[in-house]
């Protein structure tokens, strides 16, 4: 794949991870609020508490791979169970 291609995968997942982050912080700071709105400029989201701290792991982890390739390192999948 083109490092450029890859590069930009990268930054959308890490602008969309900054996204989930606000809202898990919304989450902590407010214990009655029980979904949040994510507005990507392309696509509207509503997270629930219980599934944000999933998504953002699956969020880092695709950074992760993105730039394993990106840098020609290995990455090391364990299994989710």
């Amino acid at each position: 794949m083109d490092s450029a291609f890859i590069q930009a995968r990268i930054d959308a997942a890490k602008a969309l991870l900054l996204q989930y982050e606000a809202a898990e912080a919304a989450f902590a700071a407010n214990g009655a609020i029980t979904t949040y709105r994510i507005d990507t400029g392309q696509t509207v989201v509503n997270v629930e508490r219980a599934t944000v701290s999933q998504e953002i792991d699956r969020l880092l982890n695709r950074i992760d791979t993105l730039s394993a390739r990106l840098n020609g390192g290995s990455v090391i999948i364990t299994p989710g169970w």
